[in-house]
């Protein structure tokens, strides 16, 4: 059975002793309400700036369901690259996950799909999990092009993966024009798109790796919308932006499954 996961992404919000303090108060409300007592048995990761990392995850600790992750890595295991973070600082300093490929990093850093490829491969050499995103712009999706936009990404950033490689991996799947304009795609939208992912991977791997693949969704995702949002057969959760910064609606999401 494939993990249902919430995921928050802070980006580039908070200081650090507010990072802690929400952590804090997540980590409160799980200690209150179990994980695996909820519908789902549902994981949350706290995807925070590098500066929270460590904090974070120590404060994380030993909660059961609960983890760290970093928001990028560099594609080189270290060198003279001034103001990046590689997997191996990632990992020492107690995160087990990383974003690869995230819209913003795409559009604002110019992040190509074979520089993802490297970044998923350091990542997964040094036992983080990458939560790959993938999805299309707004012009992308009316000029209906969506569904060969999101197979180049996946082909191009995952697909050269071995089956025990690719089974380490989540996918969140964030159609751009749904990305902090609160506008969301709609249930069928999703669900469309999600079903979409899941055949290319049964495609390329087996049935079995595509169904215990966990795929998200991304895009103005709130505790209004996620519930309906995640009964959808093949969302298996969300990447969580503006509403992970509030932890009674990050943990208001965590109950819609």
């Amino acid at each position: 059975m494939r993990k249902k996961i919430v995921a928050g992404n802070w980006k580039m919000n908070l200081r650090l002793e507010e990072g802690l303090k929400l952590a804090n108060d997540i980590i409160a409300f799980v200690k209150e309400h179990p994980l695996k007592s909820l519908k789902g048995k549902p994981e949350m990761i706290l995807f925070t700036p590098s500066v929270h990392l460590s904090s974070v995850a120590t404060a994380v600790g030993q909660t059961e369901g609960v983890s760290a992750g970093a928001q990028n890595c560099h594609n080189q295991p270290k060198g003279a690259y001034t103001g990046e973070i590689s997997a191996e600082m990632i990992q020492s300093a107690g995160a087990t996950n990383v974003l690869v490929g995230h819209s913003e990093r795409r559009s604002y850093f110019g992040e190509k799909d074979e520089l993802l490829a490297e970044k998923t491969k350091i990542a997964l050499e040094y036992g983080l999990r990458p939560v790959f995103c993938c999805g299309e712009v707004l012009d992308e999706r009316n000029e209906k092009k969506h569904f060969d936009v999101v197979r180049k990404q996946l082909e191009t950033g995952l697909f050269w993966l071995s089956e025990k490689e690719f089974s380490k991996i989540v996918i969140a799947y964030e159609p751009v024009w749904a990305i902090g304009t609160g506008v969301t795609a709609t249930p069928e939208q999703a669900q469309e798109m999600h079903a979409f992912i899941r055949q290319l991977i049964k495609e390329k791997y087996n049935s079995q790796t595509a169904e215990n693949t966990t795929i998200l969704y991304g895009g103005s995702c709130n505790a209004k919308n996620a519930a309906e949002l995640f009964a959808n057969e093949d969302v298996d959760g969300g990447l969580i932006g503006g509403a992970s910064l509030k932890a009674d609606e990050f943990c208001a999401i965590i109950k819609s499954f």
